[in-house]
């Protein structure tokens, strides 16, 4: 759930600058039916969080685009079928500071690229805009009208997309040529690549919380002291109730019958379509000149396929299926649509001038298509007609509303003119789940609704949400906001008992582990330590990989193998175990070096390792460098008030 965090923070050329910029994220997400990432409608004022040269990141722009990318991550997660993130999770991973980090190297390097007279064209920016996939119409190309339409949703200008998109260009002129390819000596990558063949191993015991005493209950006067320390672990983040109304193609299907008329206009509008035709499947080859030609149409006249005689000339046959005369005309010429369709089946046209070049062509197949009547061609009609009158119908609702609402009208007002049924949800949080339900998995179909609700202020009008993927819509407001505040102690009693309990068994658990540890490090066996412990404690176990094993595992590898290799031989060390079950104690035993002298492959794997290293580290000294050369400010506690407003805790807790 959180991969999409990760891959963003703790990637140092993601931290030296993101190349794909928030009016991009905002549009791009927008056009595939994820709404509200504009992130307009903060409390926050607007207050610099930090400078850049010239140039302020404020901390509405700063709280939209970590927004932006909390959206992302929902999607991704949506997309794998997992729990949507939280805010508070992105926060804890880092991820207020790193998009603070990269927003500032993007207008540091725009600054720097624009003062070495770095120019973008209006071209270039327009292109990056049409190759959004979801701002293309019906016919594939880019649409204006798509565009605007997504500007006004996520309150963007196009002024702010083209500046964005401008920065970013710039942006990537300047890194990307340090974080080419680096060549790296043999002789410098040999005692890395030895060094991931060392291999390294211990033992580990495990120090159970539940292994100790945890005394007698909580007293009220513990109960309340630790709720009071802990206060944050009981406040539940701010939470909206959102009233919608949704509008299906299903509700509007009435509308979309089309009449006998109706059909039998469209008929009459099509009747080349209905009428009688014959089709043709045709194999030709262009060829430039005309001797090549008359070679080519000689060998497939004495029989030889003419796919087989076209490659012995180094050329491609084009099979074309199901031609009519006027489709194949459009696609050669006149004269060639008229041969084609006066030869026999198995015939051989050619070669005749066309305007690429000589054509030889060969006729595969002949069809004989019937007209059809009417009546044969209404269930194609009523389809066809059914599904333009059901968008038609959808859009005459959206443009109702639209119009309504921009004329002030109220969420019950417009949802009565247009006689649709209106929900409220339970005080949700931003990721659709209900505290007061934990049990109740949030409703994937609501997820966009209540995402736009997120993005919307208290006071604002109602808003058109896309949902689904049929072209539904739903008309969203927000119906109550409850601020982020602690549940009273009264409501999480049972809670905090078991909190106090738990974290005196951790106490416990964490000085007897700590007792053995001592032992351990004077020479005491692990084994016999942990048995004199007095305590029934699981036996020891042993653990040992290579460092080429760690390396492979990618990150996931279990926390007593990762710190063996940050150890003394002979040492043992303390570790906490997951969920607070306890405390490991991990002692190095043996370590056993590598050498990869005899092994190139290795060899080869470590130089191209350390290049990818050495890329990033020239990108990121270079963007240290630019913004040394720009001059950078931040204010330390704007930065915070943007987290507490993000968090939901700018009550103060």
């Amino acid at each position: 759930m959180l991969s999409f965090f990760r891959r963003i923070i703790n990637s140092k050329a993601g931290i030296v600058v993101t190349f794909i910029v928030l009016g991009v994220i905002a549009l791009a997400f927008a056009a595939g039916d994820i709404t509200g990432l504009a992130g307009n409608g903060t409390s926050l004022s607007g207050n610099s969080v930090a400078t850049v040269g010239g140039q302020k990141v404020t901390a509405t722009e700063l709280r939209g685009r970590v927004q932006t990318e909390l959206q992302a991550a929902s999607q991704e997660a949506a997309r794998q079928q997992q729990p949507a993130p939280t805010m508070q999770q992105l926060l804890d991973q880092g991820g207020l500071q790193a998009t603070l980090d990269r927003t500032i190297n993007g207008l540091a390097l725009e600054a720097f690229g624009r003062g070495q007279h770095m120019i973008v064209s209006k071209r270039s920016v327009d292109g990056v805009i049409a190759s959004i996939p979801g701002l293309r119409g019906p016919n594939g190309q880019f649409d204006p009208a798509n565009y605007q339409r997504l500007l006004a949703d996520q309150k963007l200008t196009d002024a702010q997309v083209r500046t964005d998109i401008a920065r970013d260009i710039i942006a990537q002129q300047l890194m990307l040529p340090t974080q080419g390819a680096t060549q790296v000596p043999m002789k410098v990558a040999l005692p890395y690549a030895s060094l991931m063949l060392e291999k390294r191993s211990g033992q580990v015991a495990f120090v159970p919380a539940k292994a100790v005493d945890t005394g007698p209950a909580p007293t009220d006067a513990e109960q309340q002291a630790f709720y009071r320390r802990n206060i944050q672990r009981y406040t539940v983040p701010e939470r909206r109730v959102v009233r919608y109304a949704v509008v299906t193609p299903e509700q509007v299907k009435a509308r979309a019958v089309p009449t006998d008329a109706e059909i039998a206009a469209a008929y009459n509008q099509q009747r080349s379509r209905f009428a009688a035709a014959e089709k043709r499947d045709i194999s030709q080859v262009v060829v430039a000149d005309q001797a090549g030609a008359n070679a080519l149409a000689a060998k497939v006249k004495a029989g030889t396929p003419i796919a087989d005689a076209a490659r012995a000339a180094g050329l491609e046959p084009a099979v074309q299926t199901g031609l009519t005369k006027p489709a194949y005309a459009a696609t050669s010429s006149a004269g060639i649509a008229d041969a084609a369709f006066a030869a026999p089946s198995g015939g051989v046209i050619g070669p005749v001038r066309g305007p690429l070049g000589w054509v030889v062509a060969r006729v595969e197949k002949i069809e004989q298509v019937p007209g059809k009547t009417l009546e044969q061609a209404k269930p194609e009609l009523v389809a066809e007609l059914s599904t333009r009158k059901l968008q038609q119908a959808l859009a005459d609702v959206h443009d109702s509303l639209d119009t309504a609402l921009g004329k002030n009208a109220t969420f019950d007002e417009a949802v009565a003119d247009q006689k649709l049924s209106a929900q409220t949800t339970p005080p949700l949080l931003a990721n659709g789940t209900n505290p007061d339900a934990p049990a109740a998995r949030p409703d994937p179909a609501v997820a966009p609704i209540v995402a736009a609700a997120f993005q919307m202020a208290e006071g604002d009008p109602a808003q058109l949400v896309p949902v689904g993927q049929d072209g539904g819509f739903a008309v969203v407001a927000i119906g109550r906001v409850v601020r982020a505040a602690p549940r009273p102690l009264d409501q999480v009693k049972t809670q905090v008992i078991a909190d106090v309990t738990a974290d005196r068994a951790r106490t416990a658990a964490r000085k007897l582990a700590t007792d053995i540890l001592a032992k351990v490090n004077k020479g005491t066996p692990l084994a016999q330590a942990m048995a004199a412990s007095g305590r029934a404690l699981p036996p020891v176990q042993t653990a040992g990989a290579s460092r080429a094993q760690l390396a492979a595992a990618q990150g996931n590898v279990q926390p007593p193998l990762a710190l063996l290799f940050s150890m003394a031989k002979g040492n043992a060390k303390l570790l906490e175990a997951p969920n607070n079950a306890g405390w490991l104690i991990v002692k190095l035993d043996t370590i056993v070096p590598g050498n990869a002298a005899g092994t190139p492959a290795a060899v080869a794997g470590a130089r191209g390792s350390i290049a990818r290293v050495v890329g990033r580290e020239y990108a990121e000294q270079f963007a240290r460098a630019v913004r040394n050369a720009v001059g950078v400010k931040t204010d330390a506690a704007a930065l915070a008030r943007v987290r507490a407003d993000l968090a939901g805790n700018t009550g103060g807790n």
